[in-house]
């Protein structure tokens, strides 16, 4: 499909993340994880539907947690005739827990790609490694944590003890944690939402120099498309929470030692990325409430212009309605209040 087929998308799709981290922003401090969820789902629903794509979810997340979800196949766009066709892969929210708590770094997530360029893990979570441009194709998802560390210090030249790894704060990780520990170099521990610790690493000023450990395969997908524009890289690999999952997919013809890299899992040269921030981070300020309105940030990212952006947007709260979809196709407009 020619370049003129794909129109700059990347305000759309920051239309329906607001519209998720809005909705959700609702329950903020609930404790309620499906009601977060569930109003994020059916704004992005509602709102994808405004866009002049054919789309086809590839991910919709959701199915590991058993949470509210756009369903993979499930078709979103105006569906138009001359409408291009492209993948979809959404995270309503990639940090609900986040989100229910009231803690930092939760965000609405989406990302698109031409039809058949966007690759669905059989597993719901696996290996993963993150880098920035700098280190692209310089470390290895199999080498020792140890050993990647000197390589990386060695390439951006500076100390180990000056790199610092995100990874996610989980038993799991007790091993990798104690050898980068003995290695020197920094670490972030995070409780959720490595979406966002994966980006940092391809972010100036973000402090951030690897992304490593075990995490959900979607938000591995979304983080590809991310780094596509940013010409960073991600390297996962299938991580199965049981033998059984591991047998069977094995015998799938899935194979777990098979490195996937960024562009197995987001390929094409036509790749859009969108976040908008619910709670406060380190990534994207959250929504706030001042006098009437809700001011919200998000990023759009295109390739294959190269194109970052960050978006700052004041909703008139009296004028804000936001089209809602369930799963089922009940439609209904909403006025946002606080």
């Amino acid at each position: 499909m020619t370049k003129e087929m794909y129109p700059e998308f990347s305000l759309d799709f920051v239309r329906v993340t607001e519209a998720a981290a809005l909705m959700s922003s609702r329950y903020l401090g609930f404790g309620d994880k499906e009601a977060v969820d569930g109003a994020a789902v059916d704004a992005m629903r509602g709102m994808l539907d405004y866009i002049d794509i054919k789309g086809t979810v590839i991910i919709g997340e959701g199915e590991k947690d058993e949470a509210p979800m756009l369903f993979e196949g499930e078709k979103v766009g105006s569906y138009a005739d001359n409408a291009p066709e492209m993948d979809i892969a959404v995270d309503p929210i990639d940090g609900t827990r986040l989100v229910a708590y009231g803690l930092p770094n939760g965000i609405a997530v989406m990302a698109a790609a031409e039809h058949g360029k966007m690759s669905a893990l059989p597993t719901f979570y696996c290996k993963k490694l993150a880098v920035g441009p700098e280190l692209k194709g310089r470390l290895d998802i199999n080498a020792p944590i140890r050993e990647n560390l000197k390589v990386a210090a060695a390439v951006l030249n500076v100390e180990v003890r000056e790199i610092t790894v995100v990874i996610l704060n989980r038993d799991r990780h007790k091993e990798i944690i104690d050898d980068i520990k003995t290695a020197g170099a920094r670490i972030k521990l995070i409780s959720d939402g490595d979406i966002a610790g994966s980006i940092a690493t391809a972010t100036p000023d973000s402090g951030v120099n690897i992304c490593i450990g075990i995490g959900g395969s979607p938000e591995g997908v979304l983080a590809a498309a991310a780094l596509r524009t940013l010409g960073g890289e991600l390297q996962a690999k299938l991580w199965s929470q049981t033998e059984e999952e591991r047998i069977l997919l094995t015998e799938q013809g899935w194979d777990f030692d098979k490195v996937f890299h960024t562009e197995d899992l987001v390929g094409g040269e036509h790749v859009i990325f969108a976040a908008t921030g619910v709670t406060k981070g380190d990534f994207l300020n959250g929504v706030k409430f001042v006098h009437g309105k809700a001011i919200t940030e998000s990023i759009a990212m295109r390739m294959p212009s190269a194109t970052v952006r960050y978006i700052t947007t004041h909703h008139d709260l009296k004028k804000k309605t936001i089209r809602l979809k369930s799963s089922s196709g009940d439609e209904k407009y909403i006025d946002i209040k606080y």
